[in-house]
């Protein structure tokens, strides 16, 4: 915001505001009669004055000596400056200048901070959590799942942010980046209230740049409602290990270049809507055997392989610009020689590969420092330090660190840089590319939301719309070997009792259905009577949900007659893998309610399958595999 006399606006830095008149800016008026080079020096030298009182942090001691410094009058000056600047021809090169300001004008203290994402416990900013943020001043603060509560969460959370913010702003600190990990389908910190993405692989399997492209936005466009300006997402690794316990269906699929497009158009939408977008998670998590969160994977993929597969997602998003990448606690050892060293903390993969191989200027941000990959082995400073040596911009510090070891994790990158193990030009790196995207995020503009109005702005019905088409174009055939779709003869349709949308919206299509509703995980009552109905049927139609992981489901499949049986997966591609035989295969990726009506539709011949497999079911059943 800009004042002059008494009077207020609000001024995004180098955009025109017609509500400001030549009279309220007579101030300053004379400041811009000079030629370019002059109005730069004059920028220079007048943030000085205002920047320029004393100002010294003592962190060992919690002393903070002398007038309290704040960016914020330097911000409100250049907010002015850019009002005028759209008839002045003001260049991208002075708005790195004014990035140049504030970094030269920060304490080393204060550039180390930025350099970090906190996470604050609880519904409301405690005040143990207001203290933190008044005295550590970090870059930034992660959302996670406890502070969402289950009732009117946006309006809530909306409420925390600005909390969040404005106790940050008071205390002189820049605002803050805003980040959460909702990535669509399993992993949602935001539920209620919200809109009930599908997981990735639906908008992958649909092939459709345009779909892809509104999935990004359709995310961004809920979070920007709430504050959140930074979603940890998309997922850029590749399903190439069916047996991988973490990644599963929050990845687009197996197949680099499929991938890698559905990725590319996730992270255009998402940052055309205002939300940074960050892929995760490099090099790669998506061959690994083993979960980060309770021990260091190791991915043995060859050099070669790297760059010509799992890399290929990464490069895409790199290709439009995403504003970050998360590196991932894995070791590889084709890429770094160092035993147990996980990607987070190698400078091989960071620096090496990531910045100077593969060309990337954007944020490289770590994953959660409190998973058991890296804090089994490292205090939050050992495994700080070693982040920042290896070229780490954004060090998240994870859900279940606590204050003091968040604490102790920035104190120990000020303490490096004072004994000289870290270089303040390798923190002024990260600190610039920080403030570079604050700046082009709008964040260093932060204006507060109104919680009343919050889910105004979500959009949901629009998002709704949204899952319909994505469904209508990603649910896939992926063989009908028995020629049995579309549904003819005597049909039965096995269905989850607890799923009764089933036989409702696949009721209008046709009278000349036996039905059977059998338990989540069916008994053997429940196989005999499917086999009794399948005997009297031309065609039988199971529908299951993950029955890859449920031997109760492969039971029931299994006792019926392989050639007429169609089976539609409601959840894992994989589900086919434990009844190969089978006539057809049909997927939805997602068992959300709007994938019903589709598969309807397709079994009963009103509607074509337009989705193609992301993912590869055998050397047979290829990704981009689909029958109309």
């Amino acid at each position: 915001m800009v004042q002059f006399d008494n009077k207020t606006a609000v001024v995004p830095l180098g955009v025109q505001n017609p509500q400001l008149d030549k009279k309220s800016l007579s101030p300053l008026k004379g400041l811009f009669l000079a030629d370019t080079h002059r109005k730069s020096a004059l920028l220079v030298r007048l943030s000085h004055c205002i920047l320029g009182s004393t100002f010294s942090l003592r962190r060992g001691k919690r002393k903070i000596q002398g007038k309290p410094f704040s960016f914020f009058p330097l911000l409100h000056f250049l907010g002015a400056l850019g009002v005028l600047a759209v008839n002045l021809s003001f260049s991208p090169t002075h708005a790195q200048g004014d990035i140049d300001t504030l970094l030269a004008n920060m304490t080393l203290e204060q550039k180390v901070a930025q350099m970090f994402l906190a996470s604050l416990y609880g519904e409301q900013l405690t005040e143990v959590g207001r203290a933190f943020l008044q005295q550590w001043q970090p870059g930034g603060v992660i959302v996670f799942e406890y502070n969402v509560p289950a009732e009117n969460a946006p309006a809530s959370v909306t409420a925390l942010i600005n909390d969040f913010q404005q106790t940050t702003i008071d205390s002189g600190n820049l605002p803050l980046i805003i980040a959460a990990d909702q990535e669509g389908g399993i992993i949602a910190t935001f539920e209620a209230g919200f809109t009930a993405f599908p997981v990735p692989y639906l908008g992958a399997a649909t092939q459709d740049s345009d779909l892809a492209y509104r999935y990004g936005q359709a995310l961004a466009e809920e979070l920007r409602a709430i504050g959140v300006n930074m979603d940890l997402a998309p997922v850029a690794d590749l399903e190439t290990n069916i047996y991988n316990p973490i990644i599963r269906r929050r990845a687009f699929g197996s197949d680099p270049q499929i991938v890698g497009a559905a990725v590319a158009n996730v992270v255009r939408g998402m940052q055309d809507a205002g939300v940074m977008s960050v892929a995760k998670h490099f090099p790669g998590h998506g061959d690994s055997s083993q979960d980060s969160h309770t021990e260091l994977p190791v991915v043995n993929l060859d050099r070669e392989r790297l760059l010509n597969t799992e890399l290929i997602p990464f490069q895409q998003a790199m290709n439009v610009d995403v504003s970050g990448v998360m590196v991932a606690h894995i070791w590889f050892p084709s890429l770094e020689p160092q035993e147990n060293t996980p990607a987070t903390l190698s400078y091989n993969i960071i620096t090496g590969l990531l910045r100077e191989e593969m060309g990337y200027e954007g944020l490289a941000i770590t994953d959660a420092m409190d998973m058991d990959a890296i804090d089994l082995n490292y205090t939050p400073g050992e495994s700080a330090v070693l982040a920042v040596q290896a070229g780490i911009d954004l060090i998240a510090l994870g859900p279940h660190m606590g204050l003091e070891g968040q604490a102790q994790a920035i104190q120990s990158v000020i303490d490096a840089v004072r004994a000289g193990t870290i270089s303040e030009a390798r923190i002024d790196d990260s600190v610039r590319r920080i403030l570079s995207a604050k700046q082009r995020y709008g964040i260093l503009d932060w204006q507060p939301l109104d919680s009343s109005t919050t889910n105004e702005r979500l959009n949901l019905d629009a998002h709704s719309q949204l899952i319909e088409e994505l469904f209508a174009a990603g649910v896939t055939l992926a063989f009908d070997n028995t020629d049995l779709v579309p549904l003819s003869g005597n049909i039965a349709i096995i269905y989850p009792g607890t799923r009764s949308q089933i036989q409702r919206e696949c009721s209008v299509y046709s009278e000349n259905v036996n039905w059977l509703s059998v338990s989540a995980s069916p008994t053997a009552d429940d196989i005999a009577a499917a086999q009794d109905v399948a005997s009297r049927a031309d065609v039988t139609v199971v529908f299951t949900n993950d029955a890859f992981y449920d031997s109760t489901q492969q039971s029931l499949v299994n006792a019926l007659p392989p050639e007429s049986t169609v089976v539609v997966a409601l959840a894992s591609p994989y589900d086919v893998m434990m009844f190969p035989n089978i006539g057809a295969y049909m997927l939805t990726y997602s068992p959300l309610p709007a994938g019903i009506p589709v598969v309807c539709g397709i079994l009963f011949g009103s509607q074509p399958a337009r989705g193609r497999l992301p993912v590869a079911l055998s050397a047979d059943v290829p990704a981009g595999t689909g029958t109309d």
